[in-house]
């Protein structure tokens, strides 16, 4: 019987993967904001034929422009400030393979795979969904880049069959330059499915970290009882937010602090997220950690929601 060294398995597995990631043709992405832009511009970099869909012509031509800015300092890195006619060439090629509409049936049409990146919100995703499924393919992978919503209960919005092919692929801000791609498999997605989002997460230089429907998933499930007890720490007179962004920056080793983390964030982001698990979320409900804070709240209600408002835990001067 012949043997297979640990370098023809790897080589095998990577075959698998790439045939998986073949019958991946075509991209739908189902919402033209800075996520959906994002998870367009590396998936058409990556050679992917793309259609970016939202609301109307403005929302799209909004989502066009943020990936040729972004585009811009990609070829700007890739070939050097002197290379201005290959910088232009990169960045047209890329946007020459993005499609832009605003009818998402007709969009979805012969796609193999929809990604949908809209407004948090469960009974719009559903809505979408709902319509969605009618008009792709059987074959078409149906995926939310939803960071808090359960994504087995947005598949409700869909018929049995196709809930095999439903799964969770969430990506992170900003999507050009993160690396890591969460793959959320519900207990009716199928092993094919998930082998072919891995694949395809794969195929545009991300890292898949694949993990059950739960709660947060992998990153904001760690992540947020983490912001939440530094704020219970600030509540408490603990130590001040800048300390605590200090001791945990030297002494953990982490890039940022958990006040500079929410900022960044978002504390509407964070507020909307925990509320919703202290209300409804499977296993959390009525846990202390995701109790209310009060200086979260007053955070939000006052408008200071972090760095996209220039105030949050921190102020943030205009450039």
């Amino acid at each position: 019987m012949r043997r297979f060294s640990s370098s023809s398995g790897a080589w095998m597995a990577q075959q698998q993967q790439t045939a998986a990631a073949a019958d991946i043709s075509r991209v739908t992405i189902i919402g033209g904001g800075q996520m959906g832009s994002g998870i367009a511009q590396v998936a058409a970099t990556k050679k992917y034929n793309v259609t970016l869909v939202d609301v109307n012509q403005e929302a799209l031509d909004r989502g066009k422009a943020y990936m040729a800015k972004s585009l811009a300092r990609v070829a700007r890195k890739k070939f050097g400030e002197e290379a201005q006619q290959q910088q232009r060439e990169f960045v047209d090629d890329v946007l020459g393979r993005v499609t832009l509409s605003t009818k998402p049936s007709e969009a979805v049409a012969s796609t193999d795979l929809v990604v949908e990146a809209i407004v948090e919100n469960i009974t719009v995703k559903q809505k979408v969904f709902g319509e969605l499924a009618k008009a792709a393919p059987e074959h078409a992978i149906l995926a939310s880049n939803t960071s808090s919503l359960p994504i087995t209960q947005i598949a409700e919005a869909v018929d049995s069959a196709r809930r095999r092919s439903f799964i969770g692929l969430h990506f992170f801000n900003p999507v050009p330059q993160m690396k890591l791609v969460e793959v959320v498999r519900t207990d009716a997605s199928d092993e094919q499915t998930v082998a072919r989002a891995v694949a395809f997460v794969k195929s545009i230089g991300k890292e898949p970290a694949v993990c059950k429907d739960t709660p947060g998933f992998i990153v904001n499930r760690l992540l947020l009882p983490y912001m939440m007890e530094s704020i219970r720490l600030l509540e408490r007179g603990v130590a001040s937010a800048r300390d605590i962004d200090t001791a945990m920056k030297l002494g953990a080793g982490y890039p940022m602090g958990p006040f500079e983390l929410c900022d960044y964030v978002g504390l509407d982001t964070i507020k909307f997220i925990v509320d919703g698990w202290y209300k409804e979320g499977a296993g959390l409900q009525g846990d202390k950690t995701f109790a209310p804070s009060k200086t979260l709240d007053d955070l939000v209600s006052s408008g200071r929601l972090g760095v996209k408002t220039g105030k949050g835990f921190y102020e943030y001067p205009k450039k």
